[in-house]
């Protein structure tokens, strides 16, 4: 039986969506239900041990509690820490939806619960025909967004519970992180949001460079009883 999968997405890149995507694997793992993550297609690798590593795809895999291959938690790595599409086009890489799809089906079928963690935006593009929302359509899967929550984001998650709504995707949830510390408006921007947006507030990160995904699966709360 496949468990439950979810996709994390952002307003944008380095708002903090790989932390979140973390947590909430880490907030699973600690009920004690089998809990992975997924990073369908990560920019950016450093040499370990003669491996190419992805920093997000390392978190993930530490948060989980399901020994899970690389190879299907991040079916595509490219080198250049830049937008997928034009890493994959300078690289030779053909990303195919059809292998992200039977990947993401592999996984599911051994977790309870799957994260699967976007690269940038939700719409950021993959290829040449293809943006990251085509993959979230493709398995149909319900968004947890994060805000980075700094000057510009109301309107960035707007546009983004747009886009998600008009994909026909549900979006489950969304969580506040305080990612300026100098914002003197972040309260009344995370209001704005509350009042706006028609999914629940999963949780607020205050702004702390230091913070771990045990420390913020603490503050977050899961958008499905089930």
């Amino acid at each position: 039986m496949s468990g439950r999968s979810y996709f994390v997405t952002g307003t944008d890149t380095g708002v903090g969506k790989t932390l979140v995507a973390s947590a909430l694997i880490h907030l699973h793992a600690a009920r004690g239900v089998r809990a992975g993550g997924m990073k369908p297609v990560a920019s950016g690798a450093f040499l370990q041990d003669g491996v190419w590593c992805n920093e997000d795809v390392q978190a993930l895999q530490a948060a989980a509690n399901v020994d899970l291959p690389v190879h299907l938690v991040n079916p595509y790595l490219l080198r250049q820490a830049t937008a997928p599409h034009i890493a994959a086009a300078e690289e030779g890489v053909q990303i195919a939806l059809d292998h992200l799809a039977l990947c993401h089906a592999q996984l599911q079928s051994a977790c309870d619960v799957l994260i699967v963690e976007g690269a940038g935006g939700f719409m950021v593009p993959l290829d040449a025909d293809h943006n990251s929302d085509d993959l979230v359509a493709r398995l149909g899967l319900p968004v947890i967004l994060v805000v980075g929550i700094r000057l510009g984001c109301i309107n960035h998650a707007l546009l983004s519970a747009l886009a998600i709504c008009a994909r026909g995707l549900r979006l489950a949830g969304w969580v506040a992180n305080h990612v300026d510390a100098r914002e003197t408006q972040a309260g009344a921007m995370v209001n704005t949001l509350v009042q706006r947006l028609q999914a629940p507030l999963l949780g607020r990160l205050p702004w702390s460079p230091e913070m771990t995904a045990a420390q913020v699966a603490g503050l977050l709360t899961w958008p499905d009883p089930s």
